[in-house]
């Protein structure tokens, strides 16, 4: 039976087994060669490397694993054919002792290999580090990509070493970024969007060292900016970008946001952790941008709205997002976060999908008076067709907003329930349990199914 299987596997064109080998590290591609005799040469001709430091065999002390991991390196890139790969992937621990193995793998990458996707992880986990390795940070030499084809570049914890005329550069080969825990200061921003003119999609994370960040691309379609948080700086984040599609917000803590020339926004993400007392104010602010952005149609952000609504300075009464189509919406289901989900509701016309998500809160809404508290909650839903209700649990507030979606949802033809196991001391569990659909049937009112998470019951969107 077994030497039957191998046969079988044998037997499959060589381009599916390159494909295939494509999902393995390096490594264990290596040790496919061992199977037959038509395995062994592949390894050397598959579209990628891959060479994560946290899957190569341990040793000790371990100063010896990041030894043998570059002598592991340095043989695969002599051994393996010059054919151009897709992907070259590496997260290493670095030290300065190794800074000239990490430049030649890079040159290799990009010179001789002529890699299309570039990614240098020399963080990995925190866990990896120890006092003496946080002292030590790889200069990326940025120049090298003149001589090769990266379009998607993807760096994490390492130093940009920019060549002195960056600015008047033309790296035209680079459409995406991923820059992650990078010294980015306001002069070495605007080199980098200067020096790629064909930069699409660029992400920042945990970047330090600017102070008036701006962001000025007439090319670039996506931005992602998370975790800029640095309370003691008074910092400033100008985005004028007229092509821009979609940004996302997570966790920035900017002093002062500034959008301009957004008609062509239609994604807006903002996520910032709910702290009650101190985050709410940089959460306005990035909200307080959809007045740039009129043409918003996908939006997701958390409910906090009853209390930027009633607001010293909320939004103009003018104010609606008419083309607001999809809403994702982390909120929980409290009174509270009812009449806070009314009141953006309102704002919103034309929505017909709404996704909503549990959001865990630190600490305790702000009191409502006894008016509100015993008002009956009024969902303007005209035109809301399919609401999908993630981490489900049958609680009596969601139970409750149940009822009051079914009563008020004119236009309602479905409500998805993405249920979860709850665990011991009221967590919730990992393990998901099978979907529950609502649908209306016309004149017959609401009806119900059950389906898997793999199945897709009852014409259930895509999206939902």
């Amino acid at each position: 039976m077994e030497e039957a299987s191998n046969q079988n596997i044998n037997d499959l064109p060589e381009e599916l087994l390159l494909h295939i080998l494509t999902f393995l590290p390096t490594l264990d591609s290596i040790q496919t060669s061992l199977i037959s005799q038509k395995w062994r040469p592949l390894w050397s001709r598959v579209p990628s490397l891959n060479l994560p430091f946290e899957l190569f065999p341990s040793y000790e002390p371990p100063l010896d694993t990041r030894q043998f991991f570059a002598e592991f390196i340095d043989r695969v890139l002599i051994l393996r054919s010059n054919s151009p790969i897709h992907t070259f992937r590496l997260s290493f621990i670095y030290h300065d002792h190794y800074g000239s193995h990490v430049d030649s793998w890079v040159r290799s990458a990009i010179t001789h290999l002529h890699a299309r996707e570039l990614h240098l992880d020399f963080f990995i986990h925190k866990d990896f580090h120890d006092e003496e390795t946080l002292n030590h940070k790889y200069d990326f030499p940025f120049s090298v990509l003149r001589n090769g084809y990266v379009e998607n570049l993807c760096v994490t914890r390492c130093d940009l070493t920019l060549p002195a005329k960056m600015s008047t550069m033309r790296f035209c080969s680079i459409g995406s970024m991923y820059l992650d825990q990078v010294y980015l200061t306001d002069q070495i921003m605007s080199d980098l969007i200067l020096g790629c003119p064909n930069l699409e999609a660029l992400e920042l994370q945990n970047c330090w060292g600017h102070h008036h960040l701006k962001i000025c691309s007439t090319r670039l379609q996506k931005l992602v900016l998370g975790y800029f948080y640095d309370s003691e700086l008074q910092e400033t984040l100008v985005i004028d970008c007229p092509n821009l599609f979609s940004i996302s917000f997570d966790c920035c803590a900017f002093d002062k946001f500034v959008l301009k020339n957004a008609s062509s926004l239609v994604e807006f993400h903002v996520d910032i952790v709910h702290l009650i007392d101190g985050s709410y104010c940089y959460w306005s602010k990035v909200v307080r941008l959809l007045l740039q952005a009129p043409n918003v149609k996908h939006l997701n952000v958390q409910n906090w709205w009853f209390k930027f609504l009633t607001s010293k300075d909320p939004f103009p009464k003018s104010f609606m997002l008419h083309n607001l189509n999809l809403l994702e919406l982390r909120t929980g289901f409290t009174q509270y976060d009812l009449v806070g989900m009314a009141a953006l509701l309102k704002l919103c016309p034309n929505l017909e999908t709404m996704i909503l998500q549990y959001l865990f809160k630190i600490g305790e809404d702000d009191r409502l008076s006894e008016e509100l508290l015993n008002k009956p909650v009024d969902l303007s839903m005209p035109s809301l067709k399919q609401v999908k209700m993630k981490a489900y649990t049958a609680t009596e507030d969601e139970l409750n907003f149940l009822k009051i979606l079914i009563g008020q949802g004119v236009a309602l033809q479905k409500i998805v329930l993405a249920r979860t196991q709850v665990g011991e001391e009221g967590q919730l569990g990992e393990r998901s349990l099978p979907l529950v659909v609502l649908y209306r049937e016309g004149s017959q009112g609401w009806k119900c199914s059950w389906a898997l998470h793999s199945a897709t019951p009852h014409g259930i969107d895509s999206e939902l």
